[in-house]
């Protein structure tokens, strides 16, 4: 299954680093790509084994220090 949220607040490599490793603790997970917007919302595509809820995904990029602002 593929997840789609939109993380605002990356700017670096290193925001992105922090955000996948949050993500892929989350049971399930298998793969998270992040094409970076400096300027604005992140798009973040996490691959995984089982439907993902929103306060899973949501708790993981908080706790990397960013806020999802969209997800479908």
């Amino acid at each position: 299954m593929n997840t789609t949220v939109n993380i605002s607040g990356m700017t670096c490599g290193h925001c992105v680093a922090s955000v996948t490793e949050e993500l892929n603790e989350i049971d399930g997970v298998e793969n998270v790509e992040v094409t970076l917007n400096k300027g604005g919302a992140s798009s973040t595509v996490i691959t995984s084994s089982r439907e993902l809820s929103a306060d899973e995904i949501n708790a993981a990029v908080t706790e990397a220090g960013y806020q999802v602002v969209e997800s479908s």
